[in-house]
Order: C-alpha cells, then structure tokens, then sequence
C-alpha cells in the first residue's frame, strides 16, 4: 500500500484559538522563547498499489479542508515515516 499525507492548517489571517490556548498554558509549564503555536490536522490516505497525488489533492479539496479558512500540503511520507 502506498500512503499520502494530507496535513490542514488554518491560514494565516485565521485566529486560532487552540493554538492559542496552548502558547498561553506553556508558560506555566516552565517553557519559554514560543512566541506563537498553531494546531493543524493530519491525515493519512492509503492507496492501493502507486499513490495518486491528483486523487489525493481532489479528496483534500473536496472533503479534508475548508478552503475558505484552511490550506493544505499533500506530501509523500519519507521512508522512516512510511513505515510505522
């Protein structure tokens, strides 16, 4: 089987409060230097046989993000990645 990442983050311009709420609660954990921590999404899609990016692109179009307020990469995981 043959796996594509499809990783979704909110854009740029896009508040994100998770994200937000996070960079806030490190500091009480004794980290700091973090000046800003957004949360995306991750998703794996297993192909049968060769992966397709133009399926995968379709599919993240179409159904992953919300392409008013998120932007996506598709990537081919590397070697290490692909394994676990």
């Amino acid at each position: 089987m043959a796996r594509v990442v499809v990783d979704v983050m909110l854009k740029p311009e896009i508040l994100d409060p998770q994200g937000q709420a996070v960079a806030n609660a490190l500091p009480r954990l004794g980290v700091t230097g973090v000046s800003s921590v957004r949360i995306g999404k991750r998703i794996e899609i297993e192909f049968d046989g060769e992966p397709d990016l133009e399926q995968a692109r379709e599919i993240a179009d179409k159904l992953l993000a919300n392409p008013v307020i998120e932007d996506f990469t598709i990537h081919l995981p590397a070697p290490a990645e692909a394994d676990k």
